[in-house]
């Protein structure tokens, strides 16, 4: 499970499984391992999210930039 990557997975189903993730490790019904290899992958999804959120961003701020340029020629 560890060293599944997401491919293309949404931010919203990345969200959704970290919030799983989280839930089983909050249980304490895990044993090191398990915690371990969630944690795991709970860091690949966390990072998935990021480039996703970030890729958003610049996002829009190339289409604020379009627009601010195109308003004020």
């Amino acid at each position: 499970m560890a060293n599944q990557k997401p491919t293309k997975l949404s931010l919203e189903k990345s969200l959704n499984e970290l919030e799983v993730l989280v839930d089983k490790m909050e249980s304490k019904e895990l044993s090191l391992e398990e915690s371990l290899t969630l944690f795991e992958r709970g860091i690949v999804l966390t990072k998935t999210c990021q480039k996703i959120l970030a890729e958003a961003r610049q996002k829009i701020e190339i289409i604020s930039n379009d627009d601010s340029s195109a308003a004020t020629k």
